[in-house]
């Protein structure tokens, strides 16, 4: 804070710990604690004028269009009229405020939607309606299912069983799947008493506000208790309540504060690359400009010293004005003369142009997505270059390449696959959406949603095949599904794992219904038939087990074991009598994970009665064991999961996006490399890469980063650097150099390492946080660079952010985030170029992103049509711009040899008011709003032609040196050629031609004349509006000429149109036209011949291809060819997404309301199915209570 921040009182403390209190609104707001409103408005009607108007002047360019406009207003010094520089600084000004007001205004109207949601708050005794903004650190607030969480709340109590709610954390962490959290049981008691609530005066002791998502620290005093507090009872905003009907939560940490707005990182400006060069590049050409002027001041004093007094008697000088004042006239009056180097139309047209290309994108009806009528958009206007220039993609994976829908694809029941179609002749088919589907509708219960197209199946299950029932009588039993049915006959599933409702749903349409569960039984509806399982035993999933068991006795009294795992752990345990069915599911499996499918296989075992008696002895005994407990279940659960019978496996579909491996392709081919950074588990995103084609078994290698300890991060992180790159240093080679303005930035570059093979690195959220420290980051950098694909797992939108920076910071490249959810925004700000996906995560990132959409397929045309044709065209129109002005301004250099070093300007004032406005304004806008070198055809089908933007081949400091000298050339032609030719030159009846207004006529249109024809040939694409915007300049050059130099103007204005009847006299001459044309020829044929040479012997592949499309007309379409199968021995490896534990909740009587009290055998199995409350805490509620 600053110096008058102090003086005022208003510096703050570095908060360390957070104090606060329940329903204690003074003491809180003594803690000066932020309120919940957000703000990520810029302006607001106050200070959007001066603030804007200082950020525009703070631009090098506009402050000295100023200067130059000051200066004009000087009589002594401007021989140039002051509006020529006025009008358009004003329009500079008004376009760039306009655009930055409505950005502003959308952004204030986002906070308002937010800041002015509802919700229930208990203040004095009752519940009111209150604006999300006035909500307050230590309020109580009631939220309702299908809400957003209003801040960051420590849960109170909830209208569920065991004090639990269900949440949806999409926008957190990209996952769909529901989240349980649970309360303590003592706050737990108050339900939804408002009394209580009101009376509640806990106090609470926490971490200060942080970025941690998965993390939370903190102590609740109750009446002199302390309870300790944990993440599992901490609801975040962001989060949506789901399945729950109410819930009462404590704000903790509110607005800015809260742990999703902490994650959203800072709103950068940004630049494309090309402004950074041209902050350079004005600078230089300041500084030549500078050089020129001091020059041609120099060269005035010589002048006036040795040749000034000769004219005085023609021109005398005004009294006190001598050599060194006048040469200090001369200088400030060649800067106006020769500021068109940096003609301040320059940034009027690259505004237009952005603003042009980005009209494109919003109107391209390729990348509108009729489903849910979302066109896409560009949201900014000043960054569509840059979409040519794109190195590195970072995309997020679910809601991204995914759409965040699990389906039951296939299955192998008794050596037999089900889910593929043949036709007549037993070829293979491709499935598609007119494929025709099962016929469910024999089934009420049936869910209407789901699709297969195996008509097979279905007779098989109804034909009564034992075998195929059995299988999805497994299915409808081996789960941890909550079922609600608010309707007859209306079932949801409630999965805390979407891969488990897919498998239940699948069950529930072949006629196996999962209709309810209470903590001893399970009601599946078989075929039509109501049948109730007891359920004798959960046995439970973990990470090493792999593994999920069931125990049931059915109606008849047989007890059954239904298990479902990862192949290799449910192989291990299969009776040898299914060796034969083992193999035959085996090479079914192989298939489903060729197809990147995700794969279970199920099992299942008769058990002996006696032998369950005793096994239930010792699982009670076990269960309520203090210590070793899970060590022991363990063993049991591995006594009974032996000699199981194999029924078939699994294929569950996490649906790509249309078109998402195509899209993948075409980018990699474009060389750009492709970083996908997913909060989802490991084994889920590393199926993506393998279903996106981004992860091959044909890779060399792929290395997996999972240490938990720095030592172990940095140790893993060299070995497969290693294993690449067995020659490279152990240190890597960073190159210091200077850039920016004035080159006062410092940049580090880490060059590129060759590397044979292609390589794949997965590493998770644990090991990256160790690998982004300071000592680490360029060891994470040097090896993931070798890989051609990089998975980042289970990340914060933090690290996301950082991941982004690392690669911005060390490889100088132009970086592209793409994301759908809150847990992208950071990445998207951080990024060169932020795209939105609107998705199933709601609107977080659209609104940071640059440019949005509603399909990842499009990033492909985005980036290969639009970015490469936005960036051709911004370098062309660059490049012509600064030659045709470079031409324009370096002919008054080699005029001042010829005036006296007198600051006269060579062309007529009216030509140099119009020559950027109006003669040359159009036709290069034409040239930046639709030039480009092939189709969008010819684009998608080399993706190669992308590549010469990512190393800024179209422009570059070479390629200005390279225009500046070409300009020098051209101005000396067009002004020593005329001067040569009318020197002596006399007209036929004998009087001179070469005065100094026939001259600068002559000089003025071979000018205009030469920069249409390199105009013509710098265009590739022709339109009928690039046809008449270069022949209408000429044609208004023509008839504004003989306007103003008319008699009826001068006569009218005398002194604004001096130049009388020049053109009528010059313009008939024979040897005027011939001059035109030899300084036509002499100045454009260099360049047509040099650029024939060079496609002759060094074409580009945009020449090649513009060959190619010449000689073809459209590319041929590549024949259609049905998905390849493939055969992979990877599994995906997954098994279930919920946690440990979650199934002793499902089998406890207090988990769901029950109406007859039961049991499992005769006695409680555990602690979890006691009935008294008090035996419900969490284990470290219970830890907490024994440390105090």
């Amino acid at each position: 804070m600053g110096f008058f921040g102090k003086l005022c009182g208003g510096e703050k403390k570095k908060e360390e710990e957070r104090f606060l209190r329940a329903n204690d609104r003074p003491f809180n707001l003594s803690q000066q604690y932020a309120k919940n409103a957000i703000k990520t408005a810029k302006y607001n009607i106050i200070t959007f004028l001066p603030r804007n108007i200082f950020e525009q002047f703070s631009r090098l360019a506009n402050a000295y269009f100023l200067f130059l406009l000051i200066l004009q207003l000087i009589p002594q010094i401007s021989s140039v009229p002051w509006f020529t520089t006025a009008v358009p600084l004003i329009l500079v000004l008004a376009v760039t405020g306009v655009k930055d007001a409505n950005d502003d205004i959308n952004r204030h109207k986002q906070d308002k939607q937010v800041n002015n949601r509802m919700v229930k708050v208990l203040i004095n005794g009752e519940l009111r309606e209150e604006k999300w903004m006035n909500i307050q650190v230590g309020d109580i607030v009631k939220l309702e299912s299908n809400q957003f969480v209003t801040a960051d709340l420590l849960l109170l109590s909830s209208s569920e069983p065991l004090n639990l709610i269900y949440v949806e954390t999409a926008e957190l962490d990209g996952e769909t799947n529901l989240k349980v959290k649970q309360g303590l049981t003592v706050t737990g008691e108050m339900g939804d008493n408002v009394e209580l609530l009101s009376a509640f005066r806990g106090e609470v002791r926490c971490e200060p506000p942080n970025n941690r998502l998965d993390k939370f620290k903190g102590t609740l005093t109750i009446d002199g208790q302390q309870y300790g507090l944990d993440n599992d009872k901490i609801l975040l905003r962001g989060c949506t309540v789901r399945n729950t009907d109410w819930c009462f939560g404590l704000v903790i940490f509110a607005g800015p504060e809260t742990k999703l707005m902490k994650n959203s990182g800072k709103t950068m400006f940004k630049r494309t690359n090309i402004d950074q060069l041209m902050n350079i590049l004005v600078p230089c050409i300041f500084g030549l400009l500078a050089v020129i002027c001091a020059g041609l001041t120099v060269g005035h004093s010589i002048w006036e010293g040795n040749q000034g007094s000769t004219f005085t008697a023609f021109l005398p000088r005004k009294p006190g004005v001598g050599i060194p004042l006048s040469s200090f006239y001369s200088f400030w009056s060649y800067i106006i003369v020769l500021n068109t180097m940096v003609p301040i139309s320059l940034y009027v047209s690259v505004e237009m142009i952005r603003l042009g290309n980005s009209f494109f994108i919003d109107w391209d009806r390729k990348m509108y997505y009729p489903n849910k009528d979302t066109p896409a958009q560009a949201r900014t206007t000043s960054l569509n270059e840059e979409l040519g220039q794109i190195k590195y993609i970072f995309s997020d994976k679910t809601g991204t390449l995914t759409q965040n829908i699990m389906t039951f694809n296939r299955c192998s029941i008794n050596r037999k696959n089900y889910g593929e179609l043949y036709d007549f002749y037993g070829h293979r088919m491709e499935i598609t959406e007119k494929a025709q589907r099962v016929d469910f509708s024999w089934n009420q219960l049936a869910d209407p949603k789901f699709v297969f197209h195996d008509c097979n199946l279905l007779e098989t299950v109804k034909e009564g095949n034992l075998e195929a029932q059995a299988f999805f009588r497994l299915l409808a039993l081996c789960h941890t599904v909550m079922p609600e049915e608010k309707r007859e006959g209306e079932l949801n599933y409630q999965a805390q794992s979407p891969d488990e409702g897919a498998l239940v749903t699948a069950a529930r349409n072949f006629g196996f219904v999962f209709r309810s569960r209470t903590p001893e039984s399970i009601t599946v509806m078989e075929m039509g038939k109501k049948v109730i399982y007891e359920l004798l035993a959960v046995l439970d999933f973990s990470n090493v087990r792999k593994r999920m068991s069931v125990i049931v006795r059915n109606p008849e009294g047989k007890m059954t074991l239904y298990c479902k795992g990862a192949d290799t752990i449910i192989y291990e345990r299969l009776h040898p009598s299914c060796d034969e069915l083992k193999e035959v599911t085996t090479r079914h499996l192989n298939e489903y994970a060729g197809d990147g499918l995700r794969t279970l296989v199920l099992a299942y075992k008769d058990l002996d009665e006696h032998y369950m008696q005793r096994w239930m002895d010792r699982h009670h005994k076990y269960s309520t064991a203090m210590e070793g407990r899970e060590e022991k279940l363990d063993e049991l659960y591995e006594e009974v999961e032996k000699d199981l019978m194999l029924l078939g496996a699994t294929a569950v579909e996490d649906k790509l996006q249309d078109g998402v491996p195509q899209t993948i392709e075409q980018l990699a081919k474009a060389d750009i490399k492709i970083w996908v950074l997913t909060g989802d588990k490991q084994e889920t995103a590393e199926n993506i890469g393998y279903s996106c084609n981004m992860l091959r078994e044909e890779m060399t290698d792929i290395f997996i980063v999972a240490s938990n300890t720095a030592d172990g991060v940095k140790k893993e992180l060299q070995n497969a650097r290693r294993k690449m790159c067995p020659g490279a240093a152990e240190e890597p080679k960073v190159i210091k150099a200077r850039a920016g303005l004035l080159w006062r930035q410092k940049t580090q570059t880490v060059q590129d390492e060759a590397v044979e093979g292609e390589y794949g690195l997965i590493i998770n959220g644990h090991s990256l946080a160790f690998a982004l420290e300071k000592d680490l980051e360029l060891e994470l950098l040097r090896t993931a660079c070798m890989c051609k694909t990089v998975i980042c797992c289970r990340v914060t939108p933090l690290q996301k952010a950082q991941v982004v920076q690392l690669v911005k910071k060390y490889k100088q490249a132009i970086t592209l985030a793409i994301g759908d959810g809150a847990n992208d925004v950071s990445m998207i700000k951080a990024a060169h170029i932020g795209v939105g996906i609107s998705g199933l995560e709601g609107m977080q990132a659209v609104l940071s992103s640059d440019f949005s959409f509603a399909q990842f397929r499009y990033l492909q045309r985005l980036l290969l049509v639009h970015g490469r044709w936005s960036y051709i065209r911004m370098c062309k129109f660059l490049r012509y711009f600064f030659y045709k002005n470079f031409t324009y301004t370096l002919v008054h250099l080699w005029y001042a040899f010829f005036c006296g070093f007198s600051a006269q300007a060579v062309y007529d004032d009216w030509f140099i008011t119009m020559y950027n406005m109006v003669y040359t304004a159009t036709p290069v806008l034409a040239l930046g709003l639709f030039e480009q070198d092939v189709n969008d055809r010819w684009s998608f089908h080399y993706p190669q032609l992308y590549s010469p933007g990512q190393l800024s081949k179209f422009f570059s400091k070479k390629a200005f040196v390279h225009i500046v000298m070409i300009s020098c050339y051209t101005s000396l032609v067009i002004f020593f050629i005329p001067w040569a030719a009318m020197h002596d030159a006399v007209r036929s009846d004998g009087k001179d031609v070469a005065d100094y207004q026939s001259f600068a006529l002559l000089t003025q249109t071979s000018l205009l004349i030469v920069v249409s024809a390199q105009m013509f040939l710098d265009t590739n694409y022709w339109t009928a509006i690039n046809q008449f915007f270069l022949w209408g300049s000429l044609a208004v050059y023509i008839s504004v000429t003989f306007t103003f130099l008319s008699n009826g103007l001068f006569f009218m204005f005398t002194s604004s149109f001096p130049f009388i009847g020049a053109a009528r006299n010059c313009l008939q001459q024979s040897n005027v036209w011939l001059t035109i044309f030899l300084t036509c020829l002499l100045s454009i044929l260099p360049t047509a011949a040099y650029r024939f040479l060079l496609i002759q012997l060094s074409p580009t592949i945009s020449d090649k291809v513009r060959y190619k499309a010449k000689e073809e007309g459209q590319p041929t379409p590549a024949p259609y060819r049905p998905p390849a199968r493939r055969v992979s021995t990877r599994r995906s490896s997954y098994a279930f997404s919920h946690s440990r534990g979650y199934g002793n909740l499902v089998t406890s009587r207090k988990f769901l309301r029950l109406r007859k009290p039961s049991s499992l055998f005769n006695r409680k199995e555990a602690a979890v199915v006691e009935t008294q409350p008090q035996f419900y805490r969490t284990i470290a509620e219970e830890t907490e209570e024994s440390h105090t």
